[in-house]
């Protein structure tokens, strides 16, 4: 991510080149120093689109063979400009140039490339709007703070399949600032995960574009529109909770907050250990044991109001507060699979946290299902890279 959009051709080792030629420039017979003909303009090749295809996608590509620090117009048929800038240079032969927004469906367009004495031109036209189109939404929002182990997070409504996902990341441009190392990663097959080789570092500034309308997302369904979103990474907060000692230490920005004492799951239903982040945070939710088997009247059944719950797994693992267990916090494990800890500190931590904290727990009997909440970070870095549909050693 050093430069302005970061796409995953970059992320995942695949990158793309220009190619120029030099050539002595020729003067025109009046200029009183040759006599020589002038030398028509050199053409510009462009590879892609053709010249007069029509079906083109609204997700546009445009290929040619010039420096990238060629000019490149681009309007539609009522003369309206649009904007783009071209992607950053490696391995792929061409310049490859995105626009800065969708392409309108149907559209008939003219890109114009002009580089020193070189031109080239292509007119095009966009596809018709498909019958069988799909939104792709984000797990962040826009503005808002998140935690520094938040996985950039897209959704969509039906399952990707693998012939489809390459598409879609190569439209995928994810920037931070200052710069850090990441990854796409097929978190599975209707989500798409972004993180960082290390935790994001504190106050990072992060900016996605999804620039997808248009992409094909298998079959004859196509994504909807692009997307954009605008976050900020808030301090580093960190949750350690340790079963052996059966105490929490909450540290922000390396310093330690508050250490703080714990229950865990009963040995009949252990508490998972693992890289988790703090996934939903609420003042209060019900708690039925009912939505996972449970019958609420048999012996282990229960429904209850329980305040300041932050999960950290689906499967139904939290930290909240627990008051009926605070005789046990800090001495042994009767929560259901949750970290208890008593209302005040609860509250307290409600109001310390973000979406996308770490929670790091260990010492138990289980180690936490991948999958089974955002478990980004239970997998090494080398691992989780080759999750990318682009992915290249």
């Amino acid at each position: 991510m050093r430069s302005r959009w970061m796409s995953l051709l970059v992320v995942s080792g695949l990158a793309l080149s220009a190619c120029s030629e030099s050539e002595s420039s020729w003067k025109s017979p009046g200029s009183g120093t040759s006599g020589a003909p002038a030398r028509p303009a050199k053409s510009i090749a462009i590879a892609a689109p053709a010249n007069g295809a029509t079906d083109v996608t609204t997700a546009l590509d445009l290929v040619f063979d010039a420096p990238a620090t060629a000019a490149v117009s681009l309007t539609d048929a009522s003369g309206a400009a649009v904007t783009g800038s071209a992607l950053p240079s490696g391995s792929s032969p061409g310049v490859h140039w995105v626009p800065d927004k969708q392409l309108k469906w149907g559209t008939e367009y003219t890109a114009t490339v002009k580089s020193d004495d070189a031109t080239g031109e292509v007119k095009f036209t966009t596809m018709a709007k498909p019958s069988s189109l799909q939104r792709v939404t984000s797990q962040v929002g826009d503005d808002q703070v998140v935690g520094v182990g938040m996985p950039m997070i897209l959704s969509f409504a039906n399952e990707i399949p693998k012939e489809a996902r390459a598409g879609v990341e190569r439209r995928l441009f994810m920037q931070a600032d200052p710069p850090q190392e990441g990854s796409w990663n097929w978190f599975s097959a209707k989500e798409v995960h972004y993180r960082p080789k290390e935790y994001w570092q504190a106050g990072t500034k992060l900016k996605l574009r999804a620039a997808v309308g248009g992409v094909s997302l298998g079959g004859k369904s196509y994504a909807e529109r692009d997307l954009t979103v605008d976050a900020t990474v808030g301090k580093r907060v960190i949750m350690d909770v340790d079963n052996a000692t059966k105490k929490m230490t909450i540290t922000e920005d390396g310093v330690v907050l508050k250490t703080m004492p714990v229950s865990l799951g009963k040995p009949s239903n252990p508490s998972d250990s693992g890289n988790f982040i703090v996934m939903v945070k609420n003042e209060w939710e019900w708690f039925d044991s009912s939505t996972y088997g449970v019958p609420v009247d048999s012996p282990d059944g229960y429904r209850t109001k329980v305040e300041f719950p932050q999960r950290i797994t689906w499967s139904g693992q939290y930290i909240h507060a627990a008051p009926w267990s605070v005789a046990d916090q800090g001495r042994r494990n009767v929560s259901h699979g949750c970290v208890n800890i008593s209302l005040d500190l609860a509250k307290w931590l409600y109001g310390v946290t973000h979406i996308g904290d770490p929670v790091i727990v260990k010492g138990t009997e289980e180690r936490v299902k991948y999958g089974d909440g955002w478990t980004d970070w239970e997998l090494p870095w080398e691992q989780y890279r080759k999750g990318s549909a682009l992915y290249s050693a």
